[in-house]
């Protein structure tokens, strides 16, 4: 170490070099060497005699005078400094000891940390941790419910669901697939897959390759797939390929029943119909399957598998008869072609239980395939609304024997014209002055007879005979989209209104409704409520029948049975529809011809044509409403719903096996001979006699 009194003798250059160190009291500028004989500063040594330093091991040392590691001079002579020696740099010194102790502490605290992380897993969050791993080798399996079956009243099926299979991939899983080529196994992947599953799905194998490649795992590859073909495809093994279970909802009738049976989308969602009606009951309750899986995506065979089966929907059977409900439908289709119309609707009743045998709607569709649906997808028999017409005339005949104020063979004088309120009364076509019965006034479908008759009662009598018949309110089947119609309250219509809802204009009801007023007159007077539903599957597998509907008396039985002999006149040769008869069978029945209202034009537009007719009369069975929206060619209903009518209905009783019953018709007074006499007081419109 230099001594403390000593000034350094040199630092060390960039270049490994030392460099001299300056003088004391020497600038910055490099030292010069002194010349020969220039004074010497003394040292201050003993003797006079400066000391030798001499570089030695570890730094500089002082040399006694004389000594070798010196050279003498004569005192007072001052001799140049010797040169000094290089000074090199001390080797630096780690301390292992330190080292070491560094290199244990972080050793100490990487391991510090994987103890706390394994005590957090192992310990603190053990089960949340597992949880996780066993969620990640899961794989879930949405087990779909099968829908229940809609079959008609004679078990024929209407609806029906088949079980399909949507396939997938875990396209991280597929280049693990491995087959035996030529006797030795070979990891084949995507390209092999794609050539065993391409003719199973109708696909090429460049698409499929396609569809196969990549990293997602979760990849819809097809869908509707046969349970057959899926297993031909799981018997593969291809690493994975999955399938899940779904159901394809097929309806075999097709267009016979589309409207009133409904569709479901292909999401599962019911979207009308009965459908939609007994959604709650078809649809069933969805199950699921749970396992482990590989990394390859293959089940693990002894990991932890939950399986929670699904429950299927049940079955609902319904009035409906499939075979009567097709020959209905067809002969609508027909008929509404025939004449040109829009639209149209054929409703079959039973006229004692008031259970529905057939609603056919025109235009159809096919619920198999919904893109060839041009118009609606509703049932019109339940939600199309139009003012009757005619056929409405027994309403409010019925009302007016019941309330004493007509009978079957009252007179009624009929004039061409009828002045009432603020309008000219007139009826389809202009005649001369008319004499006829009450049961002649039904016969022709007298607008003017119909007044003069209805006048006979109270505003509000009527609109509750209206009421009670069915009009005006929900049929209670609960169908979707189903319309209540409108009765205008008696205190709020207009002067010409209380007069025209008496023939069935200036009111709006559905086919249903309209089907339902017959129907009381077919069941002596008793309004039963139509019914859809025959009975619903329970749980146990048992067809249960449905609750018996609800009827009310509206009229008395010979009431009813009085306005039914007179609706036998109007299929008679002097009545408005002879074209409705039916040979053997004795037939009651009543035309409409309605002005139509149209609410995308905002105004009356074309005409709605409408026959409802009962048989047999003599033991009424069943009813059969036809109504033939805004025909182009014909519009009366006599030469437009008639037909239609005796078509369905002849079919009808023959499938039913209804016998004529050999009575032969009560022969009806329509016209009378000659005009009644004034001093009649039972004549109605008596101020028109000559």
């Amino acid at each position: 170490m230099t001594p403390p009194d000593q000034p350094h003798s040199g630092r060390r250059r960039a270049d490994g070099g030392t460099r001299r160190a300056r003088p004391p009291g020497a600038s910055g500028a490099r030292h010069a060497a002194r010349p020969t004989g220039a004074p010497a500063k003394s040292t201050g040594t003993a003797g006079g005699r400066p000391a030798q330093r001499s570089r030695g091991r570890g730094g500089f040392t002082r040399t006694a005078p004389g000594s070798r590691a010196g050279t003498a001079r004569p005192v007072g002579a001052r001799s140049a400094p010797a040169p000094r020696p290089r000074r090199t740099r001390r080797p630096v010194q780690i301390n292992s000891r330190r080292r070491v102790r560094g290199i244990l502490v972080i050793t100490l605290a990487v391991f510090s940390l994987f103890a706390v992380q394994l005590v957090r897993i192992q310990g603190l969050d053990a089960a949340a941790v597992a949880a996780e791993a066993l969620d990640q080798r899961n794989r879930t399996e949405v087990l779909p419910a099968l829908r229940g079956q809609v079959v008609d009243s004679e078990g024929v099926v209407l609806a029906q669901s088949i079980e399909r299979r949507t396939v997938t991939v875990d396209q991280t899983a597929i280049p693990e697939f491995v087959q035996r080529v030529d006797g030795v196994r070979t990891k084949t992947g995507v390209w092999g897959a794609a050539q065993e599953l391409a003719p199973l799905l109708g696909m090429s194998d460049t698409r499929l390759r396609d569809e196969l490649i990549g990293t997602a795992r979760y990849k819809i590859i097809a869908k509707n797939v046969t349970v057959p073909t899926w297993r031909r495809i799981s018997a593969l093994g291809i690493p994975g390929v999955y399938s899940e279970r779904t159901a394809e909802r097929d309806y075999p009738q097709s267009t016979t029943a589309a409207s009133l049976v409904g569709w479901v989308y292909a999401d599962g969602r019911a979207g009308g119909g009965v459908e939609s009606m007994v959604d709650e009951v078809l649809a069933g309750s969805n199950g699921s399957a749970k396992y482990e899986t590989s990394p390859s995506g293959r089940i693990i065979p002894n990991g932890r598998q939950v399986l929670e089966e699904a429950v299927d929907g049940r079955t609902v059977q319904l009035t409906i008869n499939s075979a009567i409900q097709w020959y209905a439908q067809n002969s609508l289709a027909r008929g509404i072609s025939r004449v040109g119309g829009e639209s149209g609707t054929v409703v079959v009743q039973h006229a004692r239980t008031g259970e529905l045998l057939a609603v056919a709607s025109y235009p159809s569709y096919d619920p198999n395939d919904l893109s060839s649906v041009k118009g609606s997808l509703d049932n019109l028999a339940f939600s199309q609304i139009f003012e009757p017409g005619s056929t409405n005339k027994i309403v409010t005949m019925a009302a007016a024997l019941q309330e004493g104020v007509v009978t079957p063979d009252q007179p009624v004088v009929v004039p061409n014209r009828l002045p009432r309120a603020d309008r000219s009364f007139k009826d389809s076509s202009d005649h001369p002055t008319w004499y006829l019965t009450a049961t002649g006034v039904l016969a022709k479908s007298s607008n003017i007879g119909t007044i003069l008759i209805g006048e006979q009662l109270e505003p509000e009598v009527l609109e509750k005979y209206f009421r009670d018949f069915g009009m005006g309110a929900m049929s209670g089947v609960d169908f979707p989209n189903e319309s209540p119609g409108l009765v205008t309250p008696a205190d709020q219509m207009s002067g010409s209104q209380r007069f025209t809802v008496m023939y069935g204009q200036g009111m709006s009801g559905t086919a249903i409704q309209n089907s339902m007023a017959y129907q009381v007159i077919a069941n002596d007077g008793v309004r039963v409520q139509p019914s859809l539903i025959k009975s619903v599957e329970t749980d146990d597998g048992v067809m249960m029948p449905a609750e018996p509907p609800e009827s009310r008396r509206v009229v008395d039985a010979d009431v009813a049975q009085q306005v039914m002999a007179m609706l036998e006149g109007a299929v008679s040769d002097e009545g408005s529809a002879p074209q409705a008869a039916i040979p053997g069978y004795r037939v009651a029945g009543k035309t409409g011809t309605a002005d139509r209202y149209d609410d995308r034009l905002g105004r009356y537009s074309g005409k709605t044509a409408s026959f409802i007719g009962i048989a047999p009369a003599d033991d009424p069975q069943i009813i059969v409403s036809v109504f033939v929206q805004k025909p182009s060619i014909l519009f009366y209903g006599g030469l437009v719903a008639a037909p239609i009518f005796k078509d369905v209905m002849t079919y009808a009783l023959a499938e039913l096996a209804i016998p004529p019953t050999g009575a032969e018709p009560v022969e009806q007074v329509i016209e009378l001979d000659e005009p009644p006499a004034r001093s009649d007081q039972r004549v109605l419109g008596s101020e028109y006699l000559p």
